[in-house]
C-alpha cells in the first residue's frame, strides 16, 4: 500500500503464519488472550484460511522498516461500520510499539476501512491493555463481570470504544 497513511499496516500472508504463531504462543503474550493454549500449526492454519477467506475480517501485520512487529484482527461485526479489534506485538518489539501499532491501526480503521466506530475488549489485569486503549482514546464504556473463566478464576473483561468522529476531531488537533 503506498498511502502514507499505511505504510506501517499491511495484510498479513502465508508467509507471516510462522511468526504469528510463535509470537501468538509466547507465553507473555498468550497470558493476556482469551484461549490460553498453545495453538498447533494446523490449528492456526485452519484458523487462518477460515478468517482470511471472510470480507468482513482484516487480518494484519504492522511493520517498520520492513521488519513485523506485531499482529492485528479487525473484524466488522455489524452494518454500519462497526468493528471489534484484537492485537498484540512481538514478544521482543521495542518499547512504544504498542502505541505506535495502536495509532496506525486507527488510521487504518478510519481512513481506509472507513469504520464508523472500533471496539475492544480487555481482561481486567491487562493493564497495558487497557492504558493503551485509553491512551488512544478509546471510551470505557463498560464492564463484563466475572464474563472470563481462565480455569481456575473468573476475571472481568472492560470494553472499549472509539468513534470515527472522536479520533478525527482528536486528529485534526494534531496539525
Amino acid at each position: 500500500m503506498s498511502d502514507l497513511f499505511t505504510t506501517n499496516i499491511r495484510k498479513m500472508t502465508q508467509a507471516d503464519l510462522e511468526t504469528v504463531l510463535t509470537w501468538r504462543n509466547h507465553k507473555e503474550v498468550r497470558r493476556f488472550m482469551f484461549t490460553k493454549h498453545e495453538i498447533s500449526e494446523v490449528e492456526h492454519n485452519r484458523w487462518f484460511d477460515r478468517i482470511s477467506a471472510d470480507p468482513r475480517r482484516h487480518l494484519l501485520i504492522y511493520q517498520v522498516h520492513d521488519k513485523a512487529l506485531g499482529f492485528v484482527n479487525i473484524h466488522e461485526i455489524a452494518a454500519g461500520g462497526i468493528a471489534d479489534w484484537g492485537f498484540y506485538t512481538a514478544p521482543d518489539a521495542p518499547r512504544g510499539t504498542g502505541n505506535a501499532l495502536g495509532h496506525a491501526v486507527l488510521r487504518y480503521a478510519f481512513q481506509i476501512l472507513n469504520l464508523h466506530k472500533l471496539c475492544g475488549q480487555a481482561i481486567a489485569f491487562n493493564e497495558r491493555s487497557i492504558r493503551l486503549h485509553m491512551k488512544l482514546g478509546f471510551l470505557k464504556e463498560g464492564v463484563l463481570q466475572h464474563q472470563h473463566f481462565d480455569g481456575q478464576n473468573y476475571h472481568d473483561v472492560w470494553c472499549f470504544g472509539l468513534l470515527a468522529e472522536s479520533w478525527h476531531n482528536e486528529h485534526l488537533k494534531e496539525y
